[in-house]
């Protein structure tokens, strides 16, 4: 589903990737760990379109969208999650979620004034798959809260939702688990299984919890320095002791003794 072929980005003499190449499967939850200073946010930045690289492509199902701005690989279905939620604090989390589907009918003014019933028709389409998407996360409790009143846990399930209510083909989510409390963080995981094995998303996480990562996620990618340096199963990437240098310095002998 994502190819990323030799993709480099430098920040003047500091190189944050550097001739990376990997492949995301449609279908799976892939991993992508790595220590901090791996590149792993540079790289999903590049994969949406936040940040051109230096060298190298991005593709899409086949098609190069290296160039394509970040609105327009949302059109196609490629959506991001950032570590700190984006949420519109001062909306409620049902307006939140309503604001995501593009080309809605209230966003013509000429369409206000002149088809109300088209706009009233569209908008309570949205609301009623607003509903349906908070029903799914346990959160329609709160549809009338403020966004910027919810929990750390409940603002990152509220950033899966926005990504639901365009049905993504790709969803790069950063660090769906830091901050969260375990009650939420297995609500979080069972929203992303059923959305994997349901409903066909493909997925890529960025995550230092290996626990999480181990449940979720096959295969596993693990970056250093930049660039790939281990692919395979969770059991594999523990065993690696290329991974495990990387991680504690030391090898498998030394990150034994700690």
């Amino acid at each position: 589903m994502i190819e990323v072929r030799d993709v480099v980005k430098r920040f003047g003499g500091l190189v944050a990737v550097d001739h990376c190449t990997l492949d995301i499967a449609g279908g799976t939850i892939t991993g992508l760990i790595g220590p901090n200073g791996a590149g792993k946010s540079t790289l999903f930045n590049i994969i949406a379109g936040f940040l051109q690289p230096s060298e190298g492509c991005v593709y899409l199902d086949g098609q190069d969208i290296t160039r394509l701005p970040p609105h327009e690989r949302f059109g196609k279905g490629l959506v991001r999650t950032f570590q700190i939620p984006h949420e519109l604090k001062r909306m409620t989390v049902l307006e939140n979620l309503m604001l995501v589907p593009e080309d809605q009918a209230g966003e013509s003014l000429w369409r206000t004034w002149l088809q109300p019933g088209r706009v009233r028709a569209d908008e309570e389409r949205v609301r009623t798959r607003a509903r349906e998407v908070l029903e799914m996360l346990q959160l329609d409790r709160l549809r009338h809260e403020l966004a910027g009143n919810l929990s750390g846990g409940q603002k990152k399930l509220l950033e899966i939702g926005r990504t639901m209510m365009t049905e993504p083909r790709v969803v790069l989510l950063d660090e769906p688990g830091a901050g969260v409390n375990r009650t939420l963080l297995a609500e979080i995981s069972r929203v992303i299984r059923t959305l994997n094995q349901e409903r066909g998303y493909t997925f890529c996480i960025i995550e230092h919890d290996m626990d999480l990562i181990a449940q979720l996620c096959d295969p596993v990618i693990c970056m250093a320095q930049g660039s790939v340096l281990a692919q395979g199963t969770m059991a594999e990437i523990r065993a690696n002791e290329a991974v495990l240098e990387a991680y504690f310095g030391g090898g498998a002998a030394r990150a034994a003794e700690g």
